[in-house]
């Protein structure tokens, strides 16, 4: 066990972490203990803060191996989940940084749960019009939380370092930076289809008077997804997952609920068009990895699929509808454009998260560093 003058930090049956789970239900499912089995490449721990006998807050963290050494990448993907408005944050994560340092860790990256700013659909939609606006940035935020970046500047403080972003279409190593939220909480399915925009709402008339059709799938149904998401890697220019990664993800993240991770299929005449996951936790729902085939496009079938799903989002009590990421580019060369414009048009907020940070641990943690990022550079 690691310790503070305050809080401890030690390692967490699967059992302990679930049970703190229930008491905290905004967090990210990347966080939850199942998903360490998701992820084979990465050694996993649950992990408490304790004060005196008391658990407080949990986390999951993974551990990867830098190869030729006998040290680690400790990693907490959309985590911990503490008090990020707290003054002292090292009271916080010092506890952290010792304990994975115990593990062999020489560096600790964090993805603080924070949403610095928001742009609503309305003005995504006005700056993708206007071609003087080429990024989210060049708009004003309809929202921006001084607190959440207040949290990124104590951070800095202490040490911390922000992780580099990737290319300019917002995605790198990680987390990504952007990403879609369509508010859920005390509204009624009218009031989500009036928050449609006109095209997205005309495309789901087409889609259902077409009669495209919305099914949940099995685990049987996971290669006719895997194909079309193959055919969106190659179509989007992303590298595709192996059809294993996500039989894994399926057994994994419905051992403990059998309704953790649905498959969500549109079929038209008996062939499947488009399909995409659902992953709940708590009072949050993340839209994952959607896929549609170069077939039917005509028939709209992801407006169909998306609208489904937020509709039994919605009925289920889900709170926040999560959509994942996007490119904040709004100009008319990024591919990924139009990805912005379906999930902005399903009524989707476009957000900022705080993103993630890192900081070396032990005497040779930046000297590691250097050589992971040229480990990574390589492959």
């Amino acid at each position: 066990m690691t310790s503070s003058s305050t809080l401890s930090v030690r390692a967490v049956s699967r059992e302990e972490h679930l049970a703190h789970l229930t008491l905290y239900p905004g967090a990210s499912h990347l966080q939850i203990p199942e998903w360490g089995a998701v992820k084979p490449d990465w050694t996993a721990e649950s992990v408490g803060w304790f004060r005196g006998s008391v658990m407080v807050a949990a986390a999951l963290i993974l551990y990867r191996p830098l190869p030729g050494t006998r040290r680690c990448l400790a990693y907490v993907p959309d985590g911990p989940s503490l008090d990020w408005h707290d003054p002292r944050p090292e009271r916080l994560l010092e506890p952290l940084i010792a304990h994975v340092e115990a593990r062999g860790a020489f560096s600790l990256r964090i993805g603080p749960p924070l949403v610095v700013r928001q742009w609503e659909p309305a003005t995504v939609a006005e700056g993708i019009a206007d071609s003087g606006v080429r990024h989210l940035h060049g708009m004003a935020a309809d929202h921006i939380d001084g607190a959440a970046l207040e949290a990124g500047e104590r951070l800095r403080r202490l040490g911390w370092r922000p992780c580099a972003d990737g290319d300019d279409t917002g995605f790198g190593v990680g987390q990504p930076r952007y990403g879609c939220h369509v508010p859920l909480a005390g509204r009624s399915a009218a009031e989500v289809r009036a928050g449609l925009a006109p095209h997205w709402r005309e495309a789901l008339e087409v889609s259902e008077a077409a009669g495209v059709r919305v099914a949940w799938g099995s685990a049987a149904d996971l290669p006719d997804f895997h194909g079309l998401y193959a055919a969106t890697a190659a179509r989007d220019g992303f590298k595709a997952r192996p059809l294993s990664y996500f039989q894994r993800m399926w057994e994994a993240l419905n051992s403990q609920d059998g309704d953790r991770l649905r498959l969500y299929l549109a079929e038209h005449d008996g062939e499947v068009l488009s399909a995409a996951l659902m992953i709940s936790v708590g009072t949050r729902v993340w839209h994952s990895y959607a896929a549609s085939g170069p077939k039917g496009r005509e028939l709209r079938p992801s407006n169909a699929l998306l609208w489904r799903m937020l509709g039994d989002a919605r009925a289920a009590g889900t709170h926040t509808y999560d959509l994942r990421a996007v490119s904040p580019l709004l100009t008319p060369d990024n591919r990924l454009l139009g990805r912005l414009r379906f999930k902005t048009g399903a009524g989707a907020r476009a957000v900022e998260y705080l993103g993630e940070w890192e900081r070396p641990v032990g005497t040779q943690g930046r000297v590691l560093q250097r050589a992971l990022g040229m480990y990574l550079g390589r492959r």
